[in-house]
């Protein structure tokens, strides 16, 4: 790959990864993907399709590399088989960063949540990079994961390996072609199957700027450090009311008290788990979640990074006209705002 800088991007075919790709590469890295699904990518990179949880690939994928960028995980709050979420996104971790020690490696961004960071005496106060999750505040199996995950991180981080963790808030914005949850809900809304919502406290942030976030982490952060990647405390509420706005969509007027929420989502998960093996409406780590505050502050980012917070409005509108335009959309829309 010439004397290019090299990076490896794992889970280069998710919504943040796909956008940190095209920008490794708008820059002139050569860039190499670790996927394990068959996704398309840019003729100019070199694909390795595998797992994160086998060695020999990692390792082979590790060759010749200088930055990692580890973000391959199970992002969804749900899965039949719940053994997933430990063995993707816990022992793939424990694997990436071994291998990348092994391999020595120059810098490593490491891909948490800032779903871990809420506790559930979170109340409105901004949560900072600074705080100390436990364990026992994990809402779920795919929270407890990458808690344990980031633990790995900073454990290898004090062991010697350059790792910088970043914890993105809710990305949004064009080319989710996996809907992860943030996307699911936008799209739910457009195609009018949210007839009523549990208001919630967010933190929401375009994805590009996540991507470029990492791009900083790589170049200026500190090993054995957090940085909250996020932008706009925004009410789900004032969130529903943006899209009202862009779409021209009527939001939900219906709101649901958060105990309601909490009875609805156990019976519809134990329905997903013995009788229809099919993703709940509402899956209960996500309900679980809604009762926190997640509101976030990414001043460490801003200060010690330089990263940059784009308008969430343009985010949310780039994000439909890419909904409609590949066809997610079922539902025929009224006049919208455009960029």
């Amino acid at each position: 790959m010439n004397n290019k800088t090299c990076s490896l991007v794992t889970g280069g075919g998710g919504f943040i990864g796909m956008h940190l790709v095209k920008q490794l590469l708008d820059q002139g890295e050569a860039v190499k993907v670790l996927e394990i699904s068959d996704t398309i990518f840019p003729k100019e990179v070199e694909v390795i399709q595998g797992s994160i949880t086998d060695v020999d690939t990692v390792r082979f994928a590790l060759k010749g590399v200088d930055r990692l960028f580890h973000l391959a995980a199970n992002p969804y709050l749900w899965a039949h088989n719940k053994k997933i979420f430990d063995q993707v996104n816990y022992e793939g971790t424990r694997v990436v960063l071994s291998e990348a020690k092994r391999a020595n490696i120059k810098k490593v961004v490491h891909t948490s949540t800032e779903s871990i960071l809420s506790t559930r005496t979170s109340k409105n106060q901004p949560i900072h990079s600074s705080v100390v999750p436990i364990l026992e505040d994990m809402p779920g199996p795919y929270c407890r994961s990458k808690f344990l995950a980031e633990q790995e991180a900073f454990k290898a981080a004090q062991e010697g390996l350059p790792v910088v963790i970043v914890s993105p808030t809710l990305p949004i914005g064009p080319g989710d072609r996996r809907l992860t949850p943030p996307t699911q809900m936008i799209l739910n809304f457009l195609n009018h199957k949210i007839p009523a919502y549990l208001d919630c406290k967010l933190n929401v942030v375009d994805v590009r700027d996540v991507a470029r976030g990492h791009i900083l982490a790589a170049e200026r952060g500190r090993p054995g450090e957090r940085y909250i990647l996020g932008n706009q405390n925004i009410q789900l509420s004032e969130l529903l009311q943006l899209l009202e706005e862009i779409s021209g969509l009527v939001m939900p007027k219906t709101k649901i008290p958060h105990w309601l929420a909490l009875i609805f989502s156990v019976f519809s998960e134990l329905t997903a788990d013995y009788i229809t093996r099919k993703p709940p409406q509402a899956p209960l780590t996500g309900v679980r979640l809604a009762g926190r505050s997640l509101f976030f502050e990414s001043d460490k980012a801003v200060r010690e990074l330089g990263f940059k917070q784009n308008s969430i409005r343009q985010a949310l509108i780039d994000q439909v006209e890419w909904l409609l335009q590949e066809g997610y959309v079922t539902r025929s829309m009224p006049q919208r705002q455009r960029a």
